[in-house]
């Protein structure tokens, strides 16, 4: 039998005291915890708080990056990782139990990238018909929350994600990737927080995101988009 393949978990921190222990702790139980083919990476933005602290006493490997940002960070993480494909999940977000294997089989059955099905910890009907959608292979459906498991190698080929990018780095990257090979959306559901959408109101934020979304495609420079988002959105981390 083959050994296992090595598989990295890159997770982007900024001020993420609140979530990365507990995520830590659920990773090991959903399976990284007794497989020895995994590696964690929290790619850290300088965070002010205590996530670095915390993710290191929960067995992560720290990598201080050296530019604040999203796309920099990942790229960062990657860089460091060393497994054969690697795995970008967000702080507040949870993969299902078995996860690796999950992304294992997709990788051995040729799929160079993929993702999971979004399910988001907050009952609201709304939410849950947001989540729905995202079953289907459309690129327009393709965020970080649903997480992104990719063949480093292919990552590589690819360019990596787009330093340029201040929003829509993990949409972004979705269409070179599927260039070079094919992606499989996971059943899942893989789990993430609600809690941009408590803080400013669900029908609101999805305005918000649906106009991001539209004046992206609208090729609004990355500088304006991210005055908008920081006009709209309450809590961000950008």
């Amino acid at each position: 039998m083959l050994p296992a393949a090595l598989v990295s978990i890159v997770i982007p921190t900024y001020n993420e005291a609140g979530h990365i222990e507990a995520l830590l702790h659920y990773l090991r139980q959903a399976g990284a915890g007794t497989d020895t083919a995994v590696e964690i990476i929290v790619a850290d933005g300088h965070s002010t708080d205590a996530t670095v602290a915390l993710a290191r006493q929960a067995g992560a490997r720290v990598a201080a990056c050296p530019r604040k940002g999203r796309a920099p960070q990942l790229n960062y993480g990657a860089r460091q990782a060393t497994g054969h494909i690697l795995y970008f999940l967000h702080a507040d977000t949870r993969p299902p139990a078995g996860f690796l294997n999950d992304i294992r089989r997709a990788v051995a059955a040729g799929y160079g990238c993929g993702c999971y099905r979004l399910a988001f910890d907050e009952p609201h009907w709304f939410l849950r018909a947001n989540a729905w959608f995202t079953r289907f292979d459309v690129d327009t459906v393709r965020f970080g929350d649903q997480s992104l498991f990719v063949v480093k190698t292919v990552f590589e080929q690819a360019g990596g994600f787009r330093d340029d990018l201040l929003l829509l780095e993990d949409q972004e990257i979705i269409g070179r990737l599927k260039r070079l090979t094919r992606l499989r959306v996971l059943t899942g559901p893989i789990v993430t927080s609600a809690r941009k959408y408590r803080a400013n109101g669900i029908f609101r934020l999805q305005g918000a995101f649906t106009l991001l979304v539209l004046l992206y495609y609208l090729r609004v420079p990355q500088p304006t988009l991210l005055r908008i988002y920081r006009k709209l959105i309450q809590q961000d981390k950008l």
